[in-house]
């Protein structure tokens, strides 16, 4: 009993360092690049948002390389397979989802591929709605817009198709796991760069696109050597519970992360683009 009220005071006189320790911190967070950045994503609503493109792309994306996996010359999984960053397990187990077979043209055929064109057309203007929230822009409107939109997703298609072609000789080069991230880097940074100017009609200067492009670039990669650690993996538990369903389970959960890596990199950008020159 003779040591309460000495503990009482211990506590009494702790309390006190505790309240200036928590003040200290929060008046560090309040108006920091940290603080920022997540008043960015909760204006996002990006928890939402992220699981609204994973949705977009299983919906547009995966149907049609499905379809066009089936007239394909070339091995389509091999390429899904090396963006995944999979392993040689992960990438056999991916490969049961695009098995080969002799299918005719025919105007169901047709009909489908139009949806999902419709879809990948679509998903085009949500990433530009996510660059005009972050930037903020007005959602651009019209015919023209939609063009535009079906002129990304050429574009992005064309560059995927070069991009299979390049990278497996990059792969086996002498120290090829080093060049090749020093040219995904370059290429992606250009990518995002260009692809946030496009989608945004010009509305914002390059430079003050560059920022978020390099970020962007920066999450893929890291985003990148993460998934040759977890979707590997998972990719086979998955595969041996739930069969070729839960490799889907999977490549939604990736499609989640690409919106992630989206949305994280442009605010991460326009965060770094204002703390070092604050827009006009």
């Amino acid at each position: 009993m003779d040591d309460l009220p000495q503990q009482e005071t211990t506590d009494e006189k702790a309390a006190p360092r505790l309240k200036r320790t928590a003040n200290a911190w929060r008046s560090r967070y309040s108006e920091s690049a940290l603080q920022e950045f997540f008043s960015y994503l909760k204006a996002l609503d990006f928890g939402s948002q992220i699981v609204l493109f994973g949705a977009a792309l299983l919906l547009s994306v995966l149907p049609i390389v499905i379809l066009l996996s089936a007239f394909a010359t070339t091995r389509i999984d091999d390429d899904i397979a090396r963006n995944m960053s999979l392993n040689q397990a992960g990438a056999r187990d991916i490969s049961r989802l695009f098995t080969s077979a002799h299918v005719s043209f025919n105007i169901g055929i047709l009909i489908a591929l139009l949806m999902c064109l419709a879809g990948t057309v679509a998903l085009g203007i949500s990433i530009q709605q996510i660059y005009e929230k972050v930037f903020g822009h007005e959602h651009a409107r019209g015919a023209l817009n939609v063009l535009r939109c079906f002129a990304w997703v050429a574009c992005v298609g064309a560059l995927l198709i070069a991009d299979a072609a390049i990278s497996k000789p990059i792969e086996h080069a002498p120290a090829g796991a080093v060049l090749a991230g020093l040219v995904d880097f370059a290429f992606l940074s250009v990518f995002f760069w260009w692809t946030m100017h496009f989608l945004l009609a010009g509305r914002e200067p390059w430079r003050r696109l560059r920022p978020a492009a390099i970020a962007t670039a920066i999450f893929w990669i890291g985003f990148g050597v993460f998934s040759s650690f977890y979707f590997s993996g998972s990719v086979v538990s998955d595969s041996k519970l739930y069969g070729p369903i839960g490799i889907v389970f999977d490549m939604v959960t990736w499609f989640i992360a690409v919106g992630a890596v989206i949305t994280l990199g442009a605010v991460a950008g326009v965060v770094w683009e204002r703390r070092r020159r604050p827009f006009t």
